[in-house]
């Protein structure tokens, strides 16, 4: 089936940015660096029990869906990686076949790593980008600046430079064209990269 196929199969899934991996019978150990490269850049869903080949997608189903999700979820809040993450869990049936999707959120603090800050990522396209020790530190200054930032409550989507988000957005545009974001309207935008909150 097709991408579009798919996402009409979980409706109820907000499709910002996804990764599919079969993981039929375990957990595969790329699955961690799509963990980290979604709370580092801008959230995203994890799904297991399907095939990707091309542009073709394939439910394979997950052969033991409590304990995949189980261990899964275990992993995500134990000592694997440098922070808790908290997950949001669904599971669907399509026949016999069971497939297990898991929103990863954006993390408040980054980097989020597991195992050594060397396990960095982020998200580049559909794919994960391990990141340099100097993109490592830049997370951390920009985390430590976070908290200052949300002391400013009452700011709107008014109170930013328009001619600043033109720019962005035409960089946005220029290096990632098909990027879906490119489709929203400023203030969406915005909220989505987390310059403006809900």
């Amino acid at each position: 089936m097709k991408k579009e196929e798919l996402v009409k199969k979980l409706q109820d899934i907000e499709w910002d940015d996804f990764e599919v991996k079969e993981a039929a019978l375990e957990i595969p150990k790329n699955a961690w660096e799509t963990v980290s490269a979604f709370s580092n850049t801008a959230g995203g869903w994890l799904i297991f029990g399907v095939s990707k080949k091309g542009k073709d997608y394939e439910i394979k189903g997950v052969k033991a869906p409590e304990k995949t999700e189980q261990d899964f979820t275990t992993v995500l809040r134990g000592q694997k990686f440098n922070q808790k993450i908290i997950p949001v869990c669904k599971k669907y049936t399509f026949g016999s076949k069971i497939i297990l999707s898991f929103y990863i959120p954006l993390a408040q603090k980054k980097p989020v790593y597991f195992d050594n800050p060397k396990n960095s990522f982020i998200r580049s396209g559909s794919g994960d980008q391990r990141l340099t020790e100097s993109e490592v530190d830049s997370l951390y200054r920009d985390s430590s600046f976070g908290t200052k930032d949300k002391e400013l409550t009452n700011l709107t989507i008014s109170d930013l430079n328009k001619e600043s988000i033109n720019r962005y957005r035409t960089y946005l545009k220029n290096i990632k064209p098909e990027h879906q974001y490119n489709t929203l309207s400023d203030e969406e935008f915005l909220t989505k990269i987390q310059a403006l909150e809900n």
